[in-house]
C-alpha cells in the first residue's frame, strides 16, 4: 500500500512547521521535499531558481518526488511537505495521489502575507505581498481542487497537525504496550496483501483468518485471493453472526482450529468483521499460546469507528457483557470505508449510535450537522464520516489508554444502560440500537440529577430518531430484569453502577452513581 502523507498548499501556509509536528505523532520520518531538493544540488532554493530558472528547478522536484516514493514504497510511510507548487505538474499530482494522500493546508491571504514579512527571502515567486497576492489568484482554482483541507490560520501547529490527521485517516494509538497504527483508506481492500505489508515484519509462518458467514459471502474470497502473494498458508473459521459468537464455546473451537491449523506464535491473526468478530479474534490472539500478534480489518461502520479502536479484547458471559477480556492492541487497524457499501442500512443506523455518542462527547458541530443530513448523505460520506468519527475515540484512548484518569470512560457514554437493555434480552437486541436508547436515557438521567436542562434528552432523541433509531427502552424490558443487568455491568464499583452521563454537547460526566428512586422514575418515562 502506498503510504505517504502529503502536505501542500500556497507559500508560507506552515507545511513544514506542521508536518514535523504530524510527523512526531505518527511516529514517521518528516521530509521536506524543498529541503531534499537543495541538499540533492548543493545549493539553496532562491540559488537554484537563479541558476535554472522555474522550469529547472521543475525538473529537479519531479525526480526528488519521484525518488521520495520509491524510498518509502512498502513502508508504513512518511509525512512529505511540498512545495506550494509542487503538484501544478499532473503528472506529480497523479504520482503523490497513487503513493498516498494529499491534504492542503490554507489560510487567509492576509496570514500568508504576514508569515512571509516575518520570514523574507526563501520565496523566489512571491518575494513581496504583491508578488503572493498574483500568485494565490493565479492558483485559486489549482488549490480548490484538493478535496481534503485543512486551515491552518488561527490554531496552534499542533492542532492543524492533528487536523491533518483526520484528512489523511492516520493515527498512531500508544500507551497500551507496543503502540499501533490505524489507517483509513478507501480501496484497501482491493489489495489486502499490499495494505498488509508494512505491518508484516518478520513475515509471519501461518496466518489464521477470523470471520462471520455475512462478512465471509461478501469478502473472504477477495482477501485470500490476495493474500496468496504473501506466501504464508491461511486457514480460515466462519463465524454464525451476532453477540451469541463471542462467548467461551466459539472461543474454545477458535482455539482448537487454530492448533489443528499449526497456528504458533510466529503467525498472525487476522480479525475480518465487525465488532464481535473484532473482540473475539483479539482476546483469542491473546490467550493462544500467551499472545499471537493480530491486524483488525473491520468490515461495519459500528468497528470501524469504536469497537476496532483501543485495544480492548473480550467475550460475554450469561451475567454480562464483555466480563472476561483483555487489553491486546493489535499491530494496526486497517479500515476500508468502501467495504461499507456492502452494509445493510439497519446496521448502518447502529453504528451511527456510536457516531452520534462521539460527537456529543467531543462537541464535534461538524459532525452533528452531518448526522443531520440523515442517513443517505452519511453513506455518501463515509470516508469522512469513519476519519472524523474515529479521531475521537483515537483522542480519548491515547489519553487514558487503560481507563484510569477517567477520560477514557467518556466513552461509555449510553453503554451502560444499553448493556442492561441487551443482558435483559439475551443479547437479542443489536448493540447499536441499545447504545441509541442508552443515550437519551442517561441524558435523561442527567436531567432528573439536575445537571442538564429538561429538554436535553429530547434533544439527543431526536437526534437519534432522524437517524431511524430507538429511542425508548423495549417494552419487553421489565424493570426487575434492567436493574438486575445493571448490577452485573463491568464498571460497577464497591457494587454501585457507575455511569458516563452526557450533560451536554461536549461535556460527559463519569463516576455517578443515581439513586435507586431517580433510576426508576427515569425507566418509567422512557419505557415503552
Amino acid at each position: 500500500m502506498s503510504s505517504l502523507f502529503f502536505l501542500y498548499g500556497p507559500p508560507g501556509v506552515g507545511k513544514s512547521t506542521v508536518g514535523q509536528v504530524a510527523a512526531q505523532a505518527l511516529d514517521l520520518p518528516f521530509v521536506d521535499l524543498d529541503a531534499e531538493i537543495a541538499r540533492a544540488a548543493g545549493r539553496d532554493i532562491p540559488a537554484l531558481f537563479a541558476a535554472e530558472g522555474e522550469a529547472g528547478f521543475r525538473q529537479r522536484e519531479a525526480a526528488a518526488l519521484r525518488e521520495v516514493v520509491e524510498r518509502y514504497r512498502g513502508t508504513r510511510g512518511a509525512v512529505v511537505a511540498l512545495g506550494g507548487g509542487a503538484l501544478l505538474d499532473p503528472a506529480n499530482r497523479r504520482l503523490a495521489q497513487q503513493a498516498g494522500v494529499v491534504a492542503l493546508l490554507t489560510a487567509r491571504p492576509e496570514t500568508l502575507v504576514a508569515r512571509q514579512a516575518a520570514q523574507p527571502g526563501g520565496r523566489p515567486l512571491a518575494p513581496s505581498a504583491e508578488a503572493l497576492h498574483a500568485l494565490l489568484r493565479g492558483r485559486a482554482e489549482h488549490y480548490a481542487s484538493f478535496p481534503r483541507q485543512v486551515n491552518a490560520d488561527d490554531a496552534s501547529p499542533e492542532a492543524v497537525a492533528w487536523e491533518a490527521q483526520i484528512a489523511w485517516g492516520a493515527f498512531r494509538l500508544r500507551g497500551m504496550g507496543p503502540a499501533y497504527d490505524l489507517r483509513v483508506r478507501p480501496g484497501m481492500a482491493y489489495d489486502w496483501a499490499a495494505a498488509l505489508r508494512p505491518w508484516l515484519h518478520p513475515m509471519p509462518t501461518a496466518l489464521g483468518i477470523l470471520t462471520d458467514r455475512h462478512v465471509h459471502g461478501f469478502h473472504a474470497a477477495a482477501l485470500l485471493r490476495t493474500l496468496e502473494s504473501l506466501g504464508p498458508e491461511a486457514s480460515v473459521h466462519v463465524l454464525a453472526p451476532g453477540e451469541a459468537s463471542k462467548t467461551l464455546g466459539p472461543l474454545t473451537q477458535v482455539w482448537e482450529i487454530w492448533f489443528a491449523a499449526g497456528l504458533d506464535r510466529s503467525s498472525l491473526v487476522l480479525a475480518l468483521g465487525g465488532g464481535v468478530v473484532g473482540d473475539l479474534a483479539g482476546f483469542a490472539a491473546a490467550t493462544y499460546m500467551r499472545g499471537l500478534p493480530w491486524v483488525n480489518l473491520p468490515t461495519s461502520l459500528m468497528a470501524m469507528v469504536d469497537a476496532a479502536v483501543g485495544g480492548k479484547t473480550g467475550i460475554d458471559l450469561p451475567q454480562g457483557k464483555n466480563l472476561v477480556g483483555a487489553f491486546h492492541p493489535p499491530r494496526a487497524v486497517l479500515a476500508d470505508p468502501n467495504l461499507l457499501r456492502t452494509l445493510p442500512a439497519e446496521h448502518w443506523r447502529y453504528g451511527l449510535a456510536e457516531v452520534v455518542k462521539h460527537a456529543l462527547i467531543a462537541g464535534d458541530t461538524t459532525l452533528l450537522a452531518w448526522v443531520e443530513e440523515g442517513l443517505p448523505a452519511l453513506q455518501r460520506r463515509a470516508d469522512a464520516l469513519v476519519r472524523r468519527a474515529v479521531a475521537v475515540k483515537v483522542r480519548i484512548v491515547n489519553q487514558d489508554p487503560y481507563e484510569r484518569q477517567g477520560l477514557r470512560a467518556q466513552l461509555n457514554a449510553g453503554h451502560t444502560v444499553g448493556h442492561a437493555i441487551e443482558a435483559a434480552l439475551d443479547y437479542a437486541y443489536p448493540h447499536g440500537a441499545a447504545v441509541a436508547v442508552g443515550l437519551v436515557v442517561e441524558a435523561a438521567l442527567a436531567a432528573a440529577l439536575n445537571l442538564a436542562p429538561r429538554n436535553w434528552p429530547y434533544e439527543v432523541a431526536a437526534w437519534l430518531h432522524g437517524l431511524g433509531l430507538p429511542t425508548r427502552i423495549p417494552a419487553e424490558v421489565g424493570w426487575r430484569a434492567f436493574r438486575h443487568a445493571l448490577q452485573h455491568d463491568k464498571k460497577r464499583r464497591a457494587r454501585q453502577v457507575r455511569f458516563a452521563l452526557p450533560l451536554a454537547v461536549g461535556q460527559v460526566q463519569t463516576g455517578l452513581t443515581v439513586p435507586e428512586a431517580t433510576l426508576q422514575a427515569v425507566w418509567e418515562a422512557w419505557h415503552d
